[in-house]
């Protein structure tokens, strides 16, 4: 099987290729005999219904940050003649993330595009973790200074974090007597429109933040991550110390518990991140950490991603 894959993606000279999940899966998808496409998201287009981007044929390499790619001549290509597109840039998901979704959503299925737009617009990874209040730590979604309040009074040390942030940009720990939660609401209202999001702390974050890669449903590897000292997030570009991790049987549990949702909207790439026994994220934009999983002794998760994408299209 040979596919027309359309990879929309952040400039590839702008990745580091060492630890990018996209990048792998360009890999694999060359090693199999598809051919690539590279676009950036500000050149795609809806006119008369026809879904366009300005695309390049793209070659990768395995190689260190400057010849990891080789790019050629650009041309408008028309996507519904594409048999994948790859949504790949990174957020933050805001108005302009929501319109590149409702334009994909013109050419998928008849063009596969992973992860489905629509699902992806309205699975937001803070909000569809909602839907299993049963395995989060407390959290309120608001804006509501009194009920920010009122939440911390309850549970004492507390994470306030964008609701539409990523990365571990702009999380905060605020502990029991800390004298900043309203300098910061004050920061978060002229930032962000959106409401927050406050989550009771876990100490059990000092052990590791898990990331739980899913494919079509199924847990097939974890990466745990470890916060570096005096740092409360454990995101791997803030010094975050990654290792591979045995799911545990309360893991299974998790993933056991949500993976009908997943399926249901045709989730074929996940990321999870769960700290002790509780979920905190579902990820579901562009979802990282499988290069790391395979350079520390894992399972090649791009090859699975590529299996469960030519069942689709087979």
């Amino acid at each position: 099987m040979t596919l027309k894959v359309a990879v929309q993606m952040d400039h590839v000279q702008t990745i580091n290729p060492r630890g990018d999940s996209t990048f792998a899966m360009m890999l694999e998808a060359q090693a199999r005999g598809h051919t690539l496409l590279h676009y950036t998201p500000d050149t795609l287009a809806l006119e008369n219904n026809r879904v366009t981007a300005l695309a390049q044929p793209i070659t990768v390499t395995d190689a260190e940050k400057g010849q990891h790619f080789t790019l050629g001549e650009a041309e408008r290509v028309d996507l519904g003649t594409q048999d994948v597109v790859l949504m790949r840039q990174d957020p933050p998901f805001d108005m302009n993330y929501i319109t590149l979704t409702h334009i994909l959503e013109r050419i998928h299925p008849k063009t596969l595009v992973v992860n489905p737009p629509a699902a992806v617009r309205n699975a937001p990874e803070k909000i569809l973790v909602t839907e299993f209040p049963e395995l989060m730590p407390p959290t309120l979604v608001t804006r509501d200074r009194q009920l920010i309040h009122q939440f911390r009074k309850q549970h004492g040390n507390i994470i306030v974090k964008p609701l539409y942030g990523n990365g571990g940009a702009g999380v905060f720990f605020i502990q029991e007597g800390d004298h900043n939660l309203a300098s910061l609401l004050e920061l978060f209202e002229n930032s962000f429109r959106e409401p927050f999001m406050i989550q009771k702390y876990l100490p059990d974050v000092r052990k590791g933040d898990k990331r739980i890669i899913i494919i079509d449903g199924e847990p097939v590897a974890g990466l745990n991550r470890i916060p570096a000292e005096g740092e409360a997030r454990s995101n791997m570009h803030v010094g975050g110390r990654p290792e591979l991790s045995e799911l545990t049987a309360r893991e299974r549990e998790i993933c056991a518990t949500i993976a009908p949702a997943l399926k249901e909207r045709d989730m074929i790439f996940v990321g999870i991140d769960v700290i002790g026994d509780y979920l905190t994220e579902i990820n579901v934009t562009s979802p990282t950490g499988i290069r790391e999983i395979k350079r520390f002794g894992g399972p090649d998760i791009a090859v699975m991603i590529w299996d469960a994408i030519e069942r689709r299209r087979g």
